[in-house]
């Protein structure tokens, strides 16, 4: 039997469903992106990155890395589905290879990509508010994208995502639609009070509401501590489970640390504690703290272009005891919200434990950083400033160039120094 045709209007209507998403500007973080390509084009051509780097012992990768040859980190949404795909097949592949790491180190691991969790866990008291937060992010996106490459057969490089498209409607996102080809989206219904995002205990996130836009009127952004004000007129929604998308159903194995979210405790640290991912997305969160404006404001505003240290405090900048403010690195904790994503240890700017967005904030940031850095390539090469401990908290000596951390199971021991440049060290890639 012939089946009837399908009415070309509603193939057409079909098809405007499914491309019913329009990005938000973004011009002018990808307008400076484009300088500091040509810039560090440049400064590759004429030898004095070369130059520069050598005074310190630091080559080139494998002293062969060119404009030409350098890798490219590209933008999410502009990723073909089969790229999409090809990513998202390689990220389960990690979560479904069995850990490396010895049973009695790390119990809670259940798969390869747990491990890579667990050093960010393990270190979150040395790699933020201090001198080499910017440096450990970078290399710990590098390592998970060898790990995709060596150890899943991926043929890309990790894309980032570009937060100021989505601003004005991440739930419509590429990256949070719930397709096949997206990186998941939100929890189930679980009603639940405001979420403490800040220490300061200011702007507290109210629940979201799922696909629905919030009422005028409904959300409490501003400065009072803890004021919460639930919408009335409509239900509130998601915070559950995470149970559309491509991760469905996948579990967070190791227990939570410095938990968020209401009835999630923490336990022995790194012990086996399976549970459900949630998550409760923020559409007021990334409307009012992910634009385009933020992201300019870093790159250009004069009062952060005087050495690394302005820029990396106000990348981390949450405001104080009176004054609230998601900066780029917290708003990127509690966009998704919910379990393991609220945790600081799990989630903070990489891992998004067992979640399906791992790494987006670190690769944002890192972008940031490869755009700061190439405005002025030599000059900004070996910038380095913060102790070694969080806030020198127990107080600690200045970071150096000469300094180590240690990746343990995911790539082993590194100098500071050879970590500085996408064009040297172990590196050879560039953003688009």
């Amino acid at each position: 039997m012939q089946l009837p045709l399908v009415p070309l209007a509603l193939l057409a209507s079909a098809a405007s469903l499914a491309q019913c998403w329009t990005p938000a500007p973004s011009e002018g973080s990808d307008l400076a992106a484009a300088e500091s390509l040509k810039m560090l084009k440049a400064a590759t051509a004429d030898g004095s990155l070369k130059r520069e780097l050598a005074t310190k012992g630091v080559e080139l990768m494998a002293g062969e890395c060119t404009m030409e040859n350098a890798a490219v980190r590209r933008e999410y949404s502009t990723l073909s589905n089969e790229e999409k795909l090809d990513y998202t097949r390689a990220v389960q592949c990690l979560m479904a290879r069995p850990p490396i790491s010895p049973a009695d180190q790390v119990p809670g691991a259940q798969s390869r990509y747990d491990n890579i969790v667990a050093t960010h866990i393990n270190q979150t008291r040395t790699i933020h508010r201090g001198g080499s937060f910017l440096a450990w992010h970078r290399h710990y996106v590098w390592t998970f994208e060898q790990a995709l490459r060596n150890e899943c057969g991926y043929k890309g490089y990790v894309p980032y995502w570009s937060w100021a498209k989505s601003s004005q409607d991440p739930l419509n996102s590429p990256y949070l639609d719930e397709s096949e080809y997206s990186q998941g989206g939100n929890g189930e219904y679980e009603p639940h009070n405001c979420t403490i995002g800040l220490s300061s205990h200011l702007l507290c996130i109210e629940p979201g509401q799922g696909g629905k836009q919030p009422e005028p009127g409904s959300w409490n952004l501003d400065n009072s501590k803890l004021k919460i004000r639930l919408p009335t007129n409509k239900p509130i929604n998601p915070g559950g489970c995470v149970k559309k998308g491509p991760y469905a159903g996948i579990m967070a194995n190791l227990t939570a640390t410095v938990p968020s979210w209401p009835g999630i405790t923490a336990k022995t640290p790194f012990s086996y504690d399976p549970r459900c991912i949630r998550h409760d997305i923020s559409v007021p969160l990334a409307r009012k703290w992910s634009g385009d404006e933020h992201i300019v404001d870093l790159l250009r505003n004069p009062l952060y272009q005087t050495g690394i240290g302005a820029f990396q405090d106000r990348l981390q900048y949450t405001g104080n005891d009176t004054f609230g403010w998601y900066g780029l690195h917290q708003f990127g904790h509690f966009l998704l919200n919910g379990d393991p994503t609220g945790d600081i240890t799990h989630n903070s700017s990489s891992t998004r434990q067992m979640s399906p967005y791992f790494g987006y904030t670190t690769k944002l940031l890192n972008r940031v950083w490869w755009i700061w850095q190439n405005q002025k390539p030599t000059e900004r090469a070996f910038q380095v400033a913060g102790t070694r401990t969080m806030n020198n908290k127990p107080p600690s000596d200045n970071v150096t160039l000469e300094d180590t951390f240690d990746m343990g199971y995911n790539g082993g021991e590194v100098t500071i120094k050879d970590l500085v440049s996408t064009m040297a060290g172990p590196y050879c890639y560039v953003y688009r």
